[in-house]
């Protein structure tokens, strides 16, 4: 039996997520030139700050967009299966207690930490359901499956034919029994650490990030200025304050975060594995470079 699809509706989420990564591009890249201008120390370093308050939210909206692209409610004879990005959860059907609206509740439900529409993520304690784990995007259509380990809040566009269909579908039973399956992202993460070469590179560019920063801050001090860039025939533009030094570990660092994630999705999938590692291997040698800059900038007579 072929499984049935009983996808969220995704608009409204997309395009929520789209204008927050819009918007936090702008501030990024507005404090970013605006650090890279600036001639004071306390400027600047406000500056930069601002630039890494703006970045940190952005892999998390990238995640739940992606999440919310792979969001699906399968069912068929023997399981139904939830995935909601890098999770996944097979339930056999003959594991599901019962199947309700969440309005139906005495106790209304509490929402996790950071909901909005498109990504309604997380756990919660229900004081007559116990743990309840969303893996939905829309408050106004949660459904409640019900098993002997924990309620899954989902949201599928068509709740009231979801609901239909499951019941139809307990009452034909089940052919064979289907073991259950849980898959968090945490376990693609475990995944990669057990290799050799992927731990390497990790805590390569971890180190040289970490390096680079404190190098950095101890340099600073005793910088009255460098030069950021030279011109097409070798000579230094220019002199700025040597407190803009700190552009280079900040930036370095956004960058082996962004490839640090690309790397984990590509990893997911066997036949992408070489690109994840040539993606770890090129933000461990942009470290590097990042190092071998700063060296070069500070050893440069202004």
């Amino acid at each position: 039996m072929k499984p049935r699809s009983y996808p969220p509706l995704r608009q409204r989420g997309y395009s929520l997520h789209s204008i927050l990564m819009l918007v936090l591009l702008i501030i990024l890249a507005a404090c970013i030139w605006q650090a890279s201008t600036f001639g004071s120390g306390s400027g600047l370093i406000l500056w930069s700050l601002g630039g890494l308050f703006a970045f940190f939210p952005l892999p998390f909206l990238v995640y739940r967009m992606y999440a919310l692209n792979r969001g699906n409610y399968l069912l068929d004879r023997e399981t139904l299966t939830i995935r909601w990005g890098l999770r996944l959860e097979q339930i056999p059907v003959t594991d599901v207690e019962w199947v309700r609206d969440a309005l139906d509740l005495t106790h209304p439900l509490r929402m996790p930490p950071f909901s909005m529409p498109g990504a309604i993520l997380g756990i919660q304690h229900h004081p007559d359901l116990g743990t309840v784990e969303f893996l939905a995007n829309n408050a106004s259509k949660l459904l409640l499956v019900a098993t002997a380990r924990r309620v899954f809040a989902i949201s599928p566009d068509d709740p009231v034919a979801f609901a239909q269909d499951f019941q139809r579908t307990v009452e034909m039973g089940s052919l064979a029994p289907v073991p259950s399956q849980s898959i968090y992202p945490s376990f693609v993460v475990g995944q990669v650490w057990k290799s050799r070469l992927a731990r390497f590179l990790w805590l390569t560019g971890l180190f040289l990030n970490i390096g680079l920063l404190v190098w950095v801050s101890l340099l600073v001090p005793g910088l009255k200025s460098v030069p950021m860039g030279f011109l097409t025939y070798g000579v230094p533009k220019n002199a700025v304050p040597g407190v803009q030094l700190f552009l280079l570990p900040v930036i370095s660092i956004m960058f082996y975060i962004i490839t640090w994630l690309a790397g984990i999705y590509f990893f997911r999938r066997p036949t992408q594995r070489l690109l994840a590692f040539f993606t770890w291997g090129f933000s461990t040698l942009s470290g590097l470079l990042f190092l071998m800059a700063v060296l070069f900038i500070v050893s440069t007579p202004v």
